[in-house]
């Protein structure tokens, strides 16, 4: 690895050599990952099909919920079938799943990677800050993980593979439709979450103020019901329990501009 003559600066040559073995550290960690993952076929996808079943876990918490409350309430039972159409979609999404699950389960490693890769271009209060704030960005994109698997991929399962036209239509859905419609629920709820994070940026640029999102509050209600509606399925429920989390993490975007202010 090059160096200057003050042995303290990398030169470009030597920034690509730390970069190149950057980029090889961490693809061996989400390879190593993902091939636990696919070696871990049965548990893995019983994890991932979990949503799609009508006992869910989130369908009971809301039935005792609701049991809690003195309101009789249940789901009713359903049973949606998937199926593969083509001869090597099992096992093609079999090999994807686990690349996008070691994606994940490395994010932190790569964050890390990330950090190491910057930090000596910053000051100390730069690398402090720049911590909190990766860490932050990490932590809302979890919750929005979550809130996808527990709350909006399985009630939008539900919705819109229960739905029919007619009784002599019956829905059969592809295993590659219901994997790639989960992962693509997964990271909106992922960058929808780190709306405090651009909120507190935009602070920091003086483009938005804890007034101005505060005096607009009502249009930004308006606004996020709007984003839940299309971002989930057409009934009433979904829509409440999409729309309350996104509300409440603009709150917490004008508590933050406020602090940055």
């Amino acid at each position: 690895m090059q160096t200057k003559s003050d042995g303290n600066m990398l030169t470009f040559g030597g920034h690509l050599e730390v970069l190149r073995q950057m980029l090889f550290r961490v693809i061996g960690v989400v390879g190593a990952i993902a091939v636990v993952v696919f070696c871990f076929k049965d548990e893995t996808f019983q994890l991932l099909l979990a949503p799609s079943e009508w006992n869910f876990l989130t369908y009971r918490w809301i039935e005792d919920l609701m049991q809690s409350v003195g309101i009789d309430f249940h789901f009713e039972e359903y049973h949606i079938e998937l199926i593969a159409t083509d001869l090597s979609s099992q096992f093609m999404t079999h090999i994807t799943t686990a690349v996008y699950l070691g994606l994940l389960g490395a994010s932190p490693y790569i964050l890390y990677e990330l950090f190491r890769f910057v930090s000596p271009a910053l000051y100390e209060n730069e690398r402090r800050y720049s911590v909190q704030v990766v860490l932050t960005i990490y932590v809302l994109f979890i919750v929005g993980v979550l809130m996808s698997y527990f709350v909006l991929f399985p009630i939008s399962f539900r919705f819109l593979g229960t739905y029919s036209v007619a009784d002599k239509v019956h829905s059969t859905i592809t295993l590659d439709s219901y994997i790639s419609t989960f992962t693509s629920l997964t990271l909106i709820m992922g960058v929808v979450f780190q709306l405090p994070v651009v909120a507190f940026f935009l602070g920091k640029m003086g483009v938005i103020t804890s007034s101005m999102l505060a005096t607009y509050r009502k249009h930004a209600f308006i606004a996020i019901m709007l984003v839940a509606a299309i971002i989930t399925p057409p009934d009433l429920m979904t829509l409440i329990l999409v729309t309350i989390p996104l509300y409440l993490l603009y709150e917490v975007s004008v508590r933050v501009v406020k602090w940055t202010e």
